[in-house]
């Protein structure tokens, strides 16, 4: 599983970090100890710990971020939306992986406290928030879209085979969550240059589309030591991806392709 690294901007040190205690009377309680980065405040970063009654919160670990900033400490920041694993916005670092605070129970992470984090190797703009504007940069440097010169039908849609279509429905499926990106060390250590997986992914889904006139393109833009090649194959990405796709099979199959078109 991919383990927390600390986001670049930040560091944990000795300082405690504040204590909410559980409310009187509650005897089904889970403390989860959460970290805390506020720009503006010089006490930070630090790790706040929060006990909760879990008889009066619901089963998933948003559930109990939700309650935490709802009912105990308002100042908690976190991005969320969905609920149903579509969105990708929740997602973080919980008991050292990246996931998605919305589908994730809390009993899925045994009896002790629960530890969240940012998505790591991130900066952190506030608490749980971090910084995607370099991943959705991206993300948009592989034109994620159709590129097509044949004009489109004037009666119809453009159609494929099933099975073509079978060929990009996995890879469609990519919330761009950023869960695998953020456990990838070659991502960590050189997101400046190398794309990522979740970049990648998106990159291999149109390559592979039947409808796409672009694929010589697409491939000569990857084509550098550090764009593609500087994955080593770590398969965090894999483990990681709360979809339960596969970003290393597809920056594989991409490798693939430029092998086979210089012959």
């Amino acid at each position: 599983m991919a383990e927390f690294r600390l986001p670049p901007n930040s560091r944990i040190d000795k300082q405690a970090g504040k204590t909410w205690p559980a409310p009187a009377g509650a005897k089904n309680v889970r403390t989860f100890r959460v970290y805390r980065f506020d720009p503006n405040d010089a006490g930070n970063p630090r790790v706040d710990s929060y006990t909760l009654d879990m008889d009066h919160c619901g089963p998933m670990v948003l559930d109990a971020l939700l309650k935490i900033k709802n009912e105990v400490d308002a100042t908690l920041s976190l991005r969320r939306s969905c609920r149903e694993g579509i969105c990708g916005s929740c997602a973080m670092n919980i008991n050292g992986v990246n996931t998605l605070a919305c589908t994730r129970t809390c009993d899925e992470f045994g009896t002790g406290d629960i530890r969240i984090y940012p998505l790591p190797h991130m900066a952190v703009v506030k608490d749980l928030v971090t910084d995607l504007t370099h991943f959705y940069a991206q993300y948009a440097a592989v034109k994620p879209w159709l590129q097509s010169r044949t004009p489109a039908p004037p009666d119809r849609e453009r159609l494929q085979s099933k099975a073509d279509q079978e060929k990009i429905d996995r890879p469609s499926a990519c919330i761009l969550c950023a869960c695998c990106s953020t456990s990838c060390p070659s991502y960590w250590w050189n997101s400046d240059r190398y794309l990522g997986p979740a970049a990648l992914l998106a990159a291999y889904r149109w390559i592979v589309d039947s409808r796409d006139e672009a694929t010589g393109e697409r491939l000569d833009a990857l084509e550098d030591p550090f764009r593609l090649y500087r994955c080593h194959t770590i398969m965090n990405c894999t483990e990681a991806c709360p979809k339960d796709l596969n970003p290393a099979k597809a920056i594989a199959e991409i490798k693939k392709l430029m092998v086979e078109r210089q012959h």
